[in-house]
């Protein structure tokens, strides 16, 4: 590990120290990739509840139901990892 990475690990703290060192520096790029990431995956994930309503048999609601539920609960936590990359956005210091 260099130098600046250990003063990047030092100077922050809170939630902060939660996110990898170059996610800390670069907090604009990963909170447009969790955003898109998040929203990708909340769009499948209503799609297939969508599916689950309209199965004729229980056996395919739940089927679809569950597949529902790994793209919702990841997209879930997609969005909060945005939220505190937002967090950290506004927080950070304006460059100059």
């Amino acid at each position: 590990m260099s130098a600046s990475d250990d003063k990047v690990a030092t100077s922050r703290s809170g939630l902060t120290r939660l996110l990898s060192a170059y996610e800390y520096r670069h907090p604009d790029a990963f909170l447009a990739v969790r955003f898109a990431g998040g929203g990708f995956q909340l769009g499948v994930g209503l799609v297939l509840v969508s599916l689950g309503r309209k199965a004729e048999t229980d056996a395919e609601r739940r089927k679809c139901y569950k597949l529902a539920a790994w793209f919702l609960a990841p997209a879930a936590a997609n969005f909060i990892g945005g939220l505190l990359d937002l967090q950290v956005a506004r927080a950070a210091s304006p460059r100059t």
